[in-house]
């Protein structure tokens, strides 16, 4: 990294025409044919992240699990014990392919459909490029940008490789993602007057370079790319970063669960090697059986079926336009309880028209508009829908007003001021035919007022009076509660006309001309899908900079209720558990500024799962800070980098698909955690009480790995489940304390029915010296298995399973056909094979009552279990 930051201070303090002879460039850029040139010697501009192996590799993968680590161990042992005898580990050979490719071939599938849906977003950057002597700017991907390239910034774009500035104008960046530093630092293009000081000094520290993977938070600037992907100081160090992202509420999870049953399986597999051992006294055949015991107690099924359930996740949300670009964020979707969005284009139709020009006493006003179009038409910064709707205007691009053709003609722009969020206005300078520089400065209400002194009425300029703010406060107000954004236009005239450049010190002594005046229609779909989100137990709050009445107008107007307003002004005057319970109360938080709505975010995760939709700059630290970050296609490069979920299409209702699905991934996930943890734990209570009395093993090690690699297949068909409509309209959070208390509850139940087993084997059957042991075995093989198996449809649901709630047709059949193949397997060769015998018919009737059983006190202890802990998990 060192190296790397040397070559930087190089890059700096070089000249330019040295660099452009150094990169083989120039100030017009690369043309088409020598940027594709170079991308076959420098590579992408990608760096070192997350992608998954090789198919080889991920097969490889497949067999690092204790279950098959297991199984090949004693297919070992039975070939050096029984060399003449082939026929068990022929057969757990088998078993071990079949466990491998399973899981290989879920895993792989799903790890290259995250790939493929990772690939729908793309960030793009503007470049130059020469055609017939003159420069086209141009959008290209990022990882076709190479050293030599000539770009440009403006607000709200992504740094897409190293960069040395060339020009530049009021450049602000953000460096939090390299530095951590919330505060932006000002960039300039100006060369350094002497060598950069033998001083060690960090790159970020480097005023005319720019980094990849930093965000231009305002100003304009054209640079120089002089590094591309891995040689880039953010790709130096993206490989030693890989793999330690913060961990979500969904893998703290998953970990806890994982390391509860590992905890159970120390405690448990010992005991179950002293009793047997004690009590038989054959120690090895006693340690095969604890091994086997503890391999049942691992979920080792767990990483496939959360890995097939996000990916399924992953999949369904992206035929509902929703793209995620982390796997593991689909939990905190389900499990989303607050949302924070804006307004624009999700509670309104994002189609902005300007509605209105008018003076200060609120005439209508062609000369308001004239100054609206060229501050519009001339600024280079960041242009929104407002500037969009001021250009597309009809009087501008129709009528009298114009100014394509000989207006534009007339007037030269000499210097603009770029908008940020923290001063809320932005100033473009022009020079007209009397050689006189004219700033023009359009902005929120209150932040012009704020730089004004003086006042035009009907032509004439006047003092800005105390009774004139009232009046203009009188009429913005007015035009905001008809539901219009208001924007005030300001003007000075500047008699120095020397080189200088212009500053926001310039924006100051100004004379307010009127207000231009724009309406956002409410989106047709904005109060279905609100009435959607409420039912599915998702509060929203509206995170605006735009002020509180418009703001409240826009939500009345979509049925959204609001209880109560905070404003910018009033936040920083609280502290955090101050904020956080007027964050609570309030429905409408208006006028803020990017590090406001980033506090509120902050807040509001001490209590509920929050979610942020944003597309703008000014969104980029709110998105960043919400447990789950949503953003648009159309989004800015950095609200797209900061977010965990892409919307393909910016609406509520879209969002509340999403949510539903992420509720259904969790869902299925926790049926499977909930039927490993309860089976589990019953099969080990079974095994503990026949061990004590029995004189012989009540299953042998294959035949208790056997029974547990069917039902792993068993539960394959999780993801494809259906959740139940009760189950999908709350959030829903790890539990991980619910699970044991699940587990202690439900676990049990089996160990019932399988010494009911136990007692109609010994006293009906007479299936009781070790000359019958594999009558015994074989009844019990065929019970386990199919208790287990039924168990699925018992937890799936809070209902009655079958009757009230039945499971996809996946589950189903899956389902049928294991409880299918465990009774048939004593009747087999394979049954024969691995010590089973066929079971006298006379045994199923007992083994239906049993069943039956089984489920009906399964059903009656979930009724209470759900009454007492008033939750189904």
């Amino acid at each position: 990294m060192s190296e790397k930051t040397e070559r930087l201070r190089r890059f700096g303090a070089a000249s330019l025409d040295g660099l452009f002879t150094a990169l083989g460039t120039s100030q017009a850029g690369l043309t088409i044919e020598e940027a594709r040139a170079r991308v076959a010697v420098h590579g992408p501009n990608e760096i070192a992240r997350e992608r998954p192996p090789a198919w080889y590799l991920q097969l490889a993968t497949a067999f690092r699990n204790p279950f098959i680590v297991v199984l090949m161990v004693l297919a070992l042992i039975q070939l050096l014990s029984s060399p003449d005898d082939l026929k068990g580990p022929i057969l757990i050979g088998g078993m071990v392919t079949l466990s491998v490719v399973i899981r290989f071939v879920q895993e792989y599938r799903s790890s290259h459909a995250a790939e493929q849906l990772r690939a729908l977003v793309r960030t793009t950057a503007t470049v130059c490029r020469p055609s017939d002597r003159r420069s086209i700017q141009t959008e290209v991907p990022l990882h076709e940008l190479v050293p030599g390239d000539v770009v440009t910034l403006a607000a709200g774009d992504m740094v897409p490789a190293d960069l040395r500035l060339l020009t530049s104008k009021d450049l602000f960046i953000s460096q939090a993602v390299l530095t951590g530093e919330a505060m932006p630092v000002e960039k300039t293009a100006e060369a350094p007057d002497a060598p950069a000081p033998k001083k060690a000094r960090a790159a970020s520290e480097l005023l005319n370079v720019c980094l990849m993977g930093t965000n231009v938070l305002s100003g304009t600037a054209t640079a120089l790319v002089v590094a591309t992907g891995a040689q880039t100081y953010f790709g130096s160090i993206a490989r030693s970063i890989l793999g330690n992202r913060p961990l979500t509420s969904f893998d703290i999870g998953v970990s806890k669960v994982t390391w509860l049953m590992i905890r159970f399986m120390l405690v448990m597999a010992p005991v179950v090697l002293i009793v047997n051992g004690v009590a038989k006294g054959d120690w090895k055949e006693a340690s095969l059986f604890a091994l086997a015991v503890a391999v049942g107690l691992i979920p080792e099924m767990l990483p496939l079926v959360v890995t097939a359930n996000l990916a399924r996740g992953a999949i369904a949300m992206s035929r509902r336009k929703v793209v995620v670009k982390r796997l593991n964020a689909i939990q905190n979707f389900g499990a989303m309880d607050v949302l924070c969005t804006d307004k624009t284009g999700t509670l309104t139709q994002d189609r902005v028209v300007l509605e209105q020009h008018v003076d200060v006493v609120g005439q209508e006003s062609p000369e308001v508009l004239r100054l609206a179009y060229l501050n519009s038409y001339h600024q280079t910064g960041l242009r929104n829908l407002l500037d969009r709707a001021v250009l597309e205007h009809d009087d501008c691009t129709h009528g009298d007003l114009r100014l394509d053709a000989e207006g534009l003609r007339a007037t030269r722009k000499v210097d603009e001021v770029p908008f940020d969020f923290m001063r809320k206005r932005m100033s473009v300078v022009i020079e007209g035919e009397d050689q006189r520089h004219v700033l023009i400065c359009k902005g929120a209400v209150d932040e012009i007022l704020a730089a004004c002194d003086r006042v035009q009425i009907a032509g004439e300029t006047g003092p800005m009076t105390e009774l004139i703010r009232r009046h203009v406060a009188r009429i913005t107000g007015e035009m905001n509660e008809d539901g219009m954004r208001v924007v005030a236009v300001a003007y000075r005239h500047v008699e120095n006309k020397d080189q200088r450049a212009y500053s926001v010190a310039d924006e100051d002594g100004l004379v307010l001309a009127g207000y231009i005046g724009f309406l956002d229609p409410p989106r047709e779909t904005a109060a279905a899908a609100l009435a959607a989100l409420a039912s599915h137990g998702v509060t929203v709050k509206v995170l605006t900079g735009d002020n509180d009445v418009v703001t409240k107008k826009v939500c009345r107007d979509v049925g959204l209720s609001v209880e109560s307003t905070l404003l910018g002004a009033d936040i920083d005057g609280l502290d955090d558990d101050e904020l956080c319970a007027a964050a609570e109360r309030a429905t409408v938080c208006a006028k803020l500024n990017p590090l406001q709505k980033a506090r509120l975010v902050r807040v509001l995760k001490k209590r509920h799962t929050v979610g942020f939709l944003g597309d703008g700059i000014n969104d980029a630290p709110a998105l960043r800070e919400a447990d789950i970050g949503i953003s648009v296609d159309n989004a800015v490069d950095v609200a797209k980098e900061s977010a965990d979920i892409i919307l393909l299409e910016k609406s509520l209702l879209v969002l509340e698909e999403g949510i539903v699905v992420g509720r259904t991934t969790y869902g299925n996930i926790v049926k499977y955690i909930k039927m490993a943890a309860s089976s589990n734990f019953g099969n080990v209570l079974s095994v503990l009480v026949a061990s004590a009395f029995l004189p012989f093993l009540p299953m042998l090690a294959i035949h208790l790995l056997f029974q547990n690699l069917l039902y792993d297949i068993s539960q394959l068909s999780i993801p494809w489940d259906r959740m139940d409509p009760e189950f999908l309209a709350a959030p829903r959070k790890w539990d991980t304390k619910g699970l044991r208390t699940f587990m202690l509850a439900i676990g049990p139940l089996s160990s019932i029915f399988d010494i009911a087993t136990y007692a109609v084997m010994w006293f009906v059957f007479r299936a009781n010296s070790p000359e019958q042991q594999s009558l015994f075995q074989s009844a019990w093989f065929v019970e386990g298995l199919l208790s287990q198996t039924l168990v699925v449809h018992m937890i799936r649901t809070q209902k009655i399973p079958f009757v009230q709630s039945r499971a996809a047709t996946p589950v189903i059949v899956l389902t049928v056909v294991v409880m299918a193949a465990g009774i048939a397997i004593p009747f087999s060769p394979i049954g024969a094979a691995i010590g089973l015998r066929a079971l006298p018919l006379s045994f199923f009737p007992w083994l239906g009552g049993i069943l039956l059983a089984y489920c009906t006190l399964t059903q009656i202890v979930k009724r209470y279990y759900i009454r007492r802990m008033a939750v189904w998990l």
